[in-house]
């Protein structure tokens, strides 16, 4: 826990003549885990700036025993605060997947989305991914283009060409079969189902 609050330090920043101090944070997936983050943050007395998924900037410095309270409390949350520059990156990548799968205008090519983000070469951030992960980028956003299909298909009335649209397929047809491909069933067999099969984004 002391390499956590001293030797990477957080990646400390400076903007604007304040000091800002950038945490990244693994396994937020959704506006309640930003309110969730920021209560455990506030309750340390810091000064939040921002939260936003994967981070969180605060005002100043964090103490030794600040750097603890809050690594254990988001612990025990389920989050996990990330020194490692190689695990930072790798959830930069998968919060960046995330935003790309649920656009809602014209997605670039996803490798030029993630380059372009990240400000580095693709296949450096495919090679690293897949090192960590065990799986590659594609497959990966593959899972959640999924996972988004099927919300759509619960919670929503949009017809299957309209969601393959929302998602970016070329076509329906594209759609209804890598959805049988990754559940083994088609979209309207899916949406036909009384009860829906879903994967927790936090598996992913």
């Amino acid at each position: 826990m002391n390499n956590l609050c001293e030797s990477y330090n957080f990646a400390l920043e400076f903007r604007q003549n304040h000091t800002l101090m950038k945490l990244l944070i693994k396994n937020m997936v959704c506006p309640r885990c930003i309110a969730a983050v920021k209560e455990v943050l506030s309750s340390e007395g810091l000064t939040v700036k921002s939260v936003s998924l994967g981070d969180a900037e605060v005002e100043g410095d964090l103490s030794n025993d600040q750097c603890r309270s809050v690594a254990e409390k988001l612990q025990g949350m389920g989050f996990e605060l990330l020194d490692d520059p190689r695990s930072q990156l790798v959830e930069r990548i998968r919060i960046a997947v995330q935003q790309w799968v649920r656009m809602d205008k014209e997605r670039p090519k996803m490798s030029d989305y993630l380059s372009r983000l990240l400000n580095k070469d693709y296949s450096t951030l495919s090679k690293l991914f897949s090192e960590v992960r065990g799986v590659t980028i594609e497959r990966f956003a593959i899972a959640h283009r999924i996972e988004y299909a099927k919300e759509l298909l619960c919670y929503s009335q949009l017809a299957t060409s309209e969601i393959a649209y929302t998602l970016g397929y070329s076509s329906p047809a594209h759609l209804s079969s890598q959805f049988k491909q990754v559940t083994g069933m088609t979209p309207k067999e899916f949406r036909a189902m009384g009860q829906h099969d879903r994967v927790s984004l936090d598996a992913l």
